[in-house]
């Protein structure tokens, strides 16, 4: 995969607007005679949303389905739908406006590259295809020089487990974008016995599996209003695809050769694009994407958004094997991308979102280690690489999921020595569904005797939410914030703990 900069970022999206982009997206003035004939019922079940926000550029999507369980439901044919991008919610002063062509080989999605918008700005965008309007959508560019930055930490929403209600909150505290950091959907089949009931009959394969399962998953209100009413940063982890895969290599090689889980994949891929509020850079090449990239806000802070899947070596099963020199989780480029990118950063905060974990986790109480594979400790040459550069590098926070829990550690440069030093922080934010409602007797009961194993813990919590940021130029202050239950539509959110990261000095204390 070649390195994805901020600047290829503007000229991928520059093109995806103006022009024929794989097929999907184009001006009205170079394909006015597209189709234009109205869907019978209401397209825009799936609602509408925004991300990838720079300074004068923002993604706008949405995607056409009538009937969004059941394939789309919508003809085999291009659909023109019409778009408006305002300085106003009453779109009296509309500053950008166009068509785009709905295709049925992107499962009638539409992405538009809205550019030439103004710095640190509000906007009101909507569709429209035939008789249809869409609901309206805010959305914002980014300060060209801001002095602070409000960012929400999201993951690991299994609709089955119960109710995205965190969303509501999320909504209300209006960060300035969300960073998702993967398991948007789960490919598990359906279960009677859950919260709520995953569509179709199995895990899903092919594209049409794939599709009903985001459109269901589009569905929750909640997460609905929270698309669209700020933009979203995203990237992907193993369930948008299927449990614990590594590069090809699915979690059970026995069931799954090799050629069809490429075809997967390849489906899952698809999907995700079809359904994400991202740039022309990340149309899929078969069983690839490109995922990976950066985003700098002024001189305050610079995103590097990883890839933790596509690059990695398999997983290990054993201490001993989990040192092997030769493993990699990133890849050679995307790592050589990332360290570059941090060794040059011209900002305060060197933010990593990273897909799961990068402290380590000693699952051993007492002498000797156990580690988790599937996060960086199972690439423990690579993840040491990384802290030993941490030390040079200004300010660098983690920002990760995966575990289905709050888990805020010190970084350190050598976790088999208590007093080696601390070289960042990371937040491991909790899930905003997945693993349910915990018991807090049984959780504490399960992780406290570790907490002497793991010194560099600084807060382990089982509660459902996500993570609330507010970055300036002196320090980050972090807020956990949870919901009572995931087992009720409705459920309030509260501030579980306060944490702060002061600029200049590494790690992260409870306020």
């Amino acid at each position: 995969m070649p390195e994805i900069t901020r600047r290829r970022l503007i000229t991928a999206g520059a093109a995806a607007s103006g022009a024929l982009v794989a097929g999907q997206l184009t001006t009205a003035t170079t394909a006015a005679a597209a189709p234009r004939r109205a869907a019978a019922a209401d397209p825009f079940t799936l609602g509408i949303a925004s991300g990838d926000p720079l300074t004068t550029a923002v993604v706008i999507w949405t995607r056409l389905a009538t009937d969004p369980l059941h394939g789309g439901g919508m003809p085999d044919r291009t659909v023109a739908v019409s778009w408006q991008v305002a300085e106003d919610q009453r779109f009296r002063r509309v500053v950008r406006r166009g068509t785009a062509y709905a295709q049925p080989r992107f499962g009638h999605s539409v992405h538009v590259d809205v550019r030439g918008l103004r710095p640190g700005r509000e906007y009101w965008y909507r569709f429209r295809t035939g008789a249809h309007l869409s609901t309206v959508g805010r959305t914002r560019t980014m300060d060209a020089a801001p002095s602070k930055l409000r960012v929400a930490l999201a993951s690991c929403q299994n609709w089955q487990h119960g109710y995205f209600n965190s969303y509501a909150d999320m909504r209300d505290q209006e960060p300035d974008f969300v960073l998702f950091v993967g398991d948007y959907i789960y490919e598990s089949a359906p279960s009677t016995s859950s919260v709520r009931v995953h569509e179709g009959s199995g895990e899903p394969v092919t594209l049409d599996q794939y599709r009903n399962r985001y459109a269901q998953y589009r569905t929750d209100p909640d997460l609905n209003a929270v698309h669209a009413a700020v933009p979203w940063i995203v990237t992907f982890d193993d369930h948008e695809v299927d449990n614990d895969w590594a590069g090809e290599v699915p979690q059970d090689p026995d069931k799954q050769p090799h050629d069809a889980f490429v075809n997967r994949l390849t489906a899952a891929f698809q999907a995700y694009y079809e359904h994400m509020p991202v740039r022309a850079a990340a149309v899929p090449n078969g069983p690839h994407i490109q995922m990976y990239r950066r985003f700098d806000f002024g001189d305050l802070a610079r995103l590097n958004v990883l890839d933790t899947r596509q690059f990695r070596s398999n997983q290990v099963t054993s201490d001993a094997a989990a040192k092997d020199p030769k493993l990699t989780m990133l890849g050679a480029t995307q790592k050589q991308w990332l360290i570059n990118g941090l060794e040059r950063s011209p900002a305060r905060w060197n933010l990593i979102a990273s897909q799961i974990m990068m402290a380590e986790t000693d699952n051993v109480a007492g002498p000797g280690k156990n580690w988790f594979y599937d996060a960086w400790d199972g690439y423990q040459v690579e993840r040491n690489d990384l802290m030993a550069r941490f030390q040079n590098i200004r300010n660098p926070v983690v920002l990760s999921g995966d575990r289905h829990l709050t888990m805020i550690s010190d970084l350190k440069k050598d976790f088999s020595d208590p007093k080696s030093a601390v070289v960042g922080a990371e937040f491991v934010g909790t899930s905003i569904s997945s693993n349910g409602d915990q018991d807090v007797d049984a959780f504490n009961a399960q992780w406290d005797p570790l907490r002497p194993d793991n010194p560099h813990w600084k807060l382990i919590d089982c509660h459902r939410g996500y993570h609330l940021f507010d970055i300036d130029r002196d320090g980050i202050d972090a807020k956990v914030r949870v919901v009572g239950t995931v087992r009720k539509p409705v459920s309030a959110a509260t501030t579980l703990a306060g944490l702060r990261v002061d600029e200049g000095k590494p790690g992260v204390h409870t306020v």
